[in-house]
């Protein structure tokens, strides 16, 4: 005997079955969709960092903002530099 309850499924089996279907469909195609992703960012830069700008580069900023002046920025440059103000 094939079955236990007779010669056909009743209809739990058939529900448990048809979910069972679902959701290994679902998991298979959740999974490639991560790993697609995941493959796609590898060569990318994180979405939360900044990039790297150099000091130089954010005194020239600040001096194009207004936030210091043109011996404020030549005094802090040289000073960046290394040479003796």
């Amino acid at each position: 005997m094939m079955f236990w309850y007779g010669h056909g499924m009743n209809g739990w089996g058939w529900f448990a079955m048809s979910a069972g279907t679902v959701l290994f469909w679902g998991l298979l195609i959740t999974v490639a969709v991560m790993l697609f992703r995941m493959v796609g960012r590898s060569g990318e830069r994180p979405s939360g960092t900044r990039p790297t700008t150099s000091a130089e580069q954010i005194l020239g900023e600040r001096l194009a903002r207004g936030e210091i002046d043109e011996e404020e920025y030549r005094r802090r440059l040289t000073v960046l530099r290394g040479a003796a103000p």
